[in-house]
């Protein structure tokens, strides 16, 4: 709430401040001593723009922090709201192969059930090899998985060879354990650091990522809304206009309300592919930002 209120309550600072001030006639007086309204401004975009850095790091790390911890108490101790964290395991590890796991602890790097498949590049349809194994451990030194109990099945046109053992080093995997919780994690649930290393291995595995991209760049962008809004909404609350703070409260919730109204639709596209993902986060910023721009040359001198 506090992440997604914060541009409209710096809105409603600016328009609380600067407006009380107009009425009191000592916007009026600034101007009549010389100062421009662009100096006048200067403290205010400042501080907008500190509180928006601020609002990188609130969204990008505390929110997600807070959402994880919420949903892993509802699963793991008060049993709802899905699967236990880290069980059920199923992911695309490259662009043929595909990993599953009955439960991964992390606290002592173990995966049990473990199957890994591989496919055919050419035909993905048609299945290779095939690892099954108890257990899996991962030494953090070596940086390598370990199998327990292991069968080793190879496909051929016609056969099928089987190979039993109780121990093997598994080399030809690309995940680390750190990225099998991240795997099962949903965006909301990512710091931005998480968000950005999901991206990667997506792109690894061979699928797209482009919610995992809109995501990313939004919690930037979406961050920066604050000063973008305060830009726009600036020069009405300087200008000294019949109806006073009511007007300008009701013309700046128009403004907020037409601004998330068009953040969702672009995002809609973006989701379908149809727009670049950092396009996509930053449209309606830049469109906000030429229309602020364009009013912050109209103000009175």
């Amino acid at each position: 709430i506090v992440r997604l209120m914060l541009p409209v309550s710096m809105l409603f600072a600016c328009l609380f401040t600067t407006g009380k001030m107009s009425n009191l006639n000592e916007i009026t007086a600034m101007k009549a001593g010389g100062m421009s309204m662009y100096r006048f401004m200067m403290p205010i975009l400042i501080v907008s723009f500190l509180l928006c850095i601020g609002a990188i790091f609130f969204g990008g790390y505390v929110v997600p922090y807070a959402t994880k911890t919420k949903l892993k108490i509802e699963a793991n101790d008060l049993k709802r709201g899905g699967q236990l964290y880290g069980s059920n395991l199923f992911f695309q590890d490259s662009p043929s192969r595909i990993v599953c796991m009955g439960y991964f602890s992390d606290e002592n790097n173990l995966a049990t059930r473990v199957s890994i498949q591989d496919f055919d590049k050419k035909d993905v349809t048609k299945l290779l090899y095939r690892l099954d194994a108890s257990t899996m451990t991962y030494d953090s030194l070596t940086g390598k998985w370990t199998a327990f109990d292991v069968t080793e099945r190879k496909f051929n046109q016609f056969s099928e060879e089987i190979t039993i053992l109780h121990k093997k080093e598994i080399t030809k995997v690309n995940f680390k354990p750190k990225e099998l919780l991240i795997k099962q994690q949903k965006s909301e649930e990512m710091n931005l650091t998480e968000l950005r290393a999901a991206i990667v291995t997506r792109k690894t595995s061979g699928n797209d990522p482009t919610r995992l991209e809109i995501e990313y760049y939004s919690r930037f962008s979406f961050a920066m809304a604050g000063i973008i809004v305060v830009i726009f909404g600036l020069p009405f609350s300087t200008d000294k206009r019949r109806g006073g703070v009511a007007v300008q409260v009701g013309v700046n919730i128009l403004i907020t309300f037409i601004y998330l109204v068009l953040l969702k639709v672009v995002e809609a596209f973006g989701k379908n592919g149809s727009l670049n993902p950092i396009l996509t986060a930053w449209m309606v910023n830049f469109i906000f930002l030429g229309a602020a721009l364009v009013n912050l040359k109209r103000v009175k001198q």
